[in-house]
Order: structure tokens, then C-alpha cells, then sequence
């Protein structure tokens, strides 16, 4: 199974970027969901990495965010 992480990172003055990798399709929005809520604020933009684009896997499919 390939390593699944999320980045996250703060800048000077205060922007957040959240990048996620080894997720393919759209769990990538949902693992990501909680934090931008919990974080506030205005999501400003949000761009997909190609793997967004490629098929879930059937074991990203169970997964669920607790």
C-alpha cells in the first residue's frame, strides 16, 4: 500500500496550504474537510494533484475520517 500523508503548512502570515499525497479520487476532499473546518476562515482556492483525477482504490473506499 502506498504511504498516504497530509502536509500542512503555515506561512508568516498566516495562509495555509493543505497538500495531500498517495490518496487517488475525491477521499483526498474528504480527509482534508475536518481541518479546513476546524482551521475557519475562507477557503481562498483549492487545486488537484493528478491523482485526484485517477480511481480510488477499494480500501480508500472504507476508509472514513473519525
Amino acid at each position: 500500500m502506498q504511504m498516504q500523508e497530509v502536509e500542512v503548512v503555515i506561512d508568516a502570515v498566516g495562509k495555509v496550504t493543505i497538500t495531500v499525497r498517495g490518496v487517488r479520487g475525491k477521499t483526498c476532499v474528504d480527509l482534508t474537510r475536518p481541518l479546513e473546518e476546524a482551521l475557519g476562515g475562507e477557503l481562498e482556492s483549492r487545486s488537484y494533484t493528478a491523482e485526484y483525477y485517477q480511481a480510488e482504490t477499494a480500501q480508500q473506499k472504507q476508509q472514513t475520517w473519525q
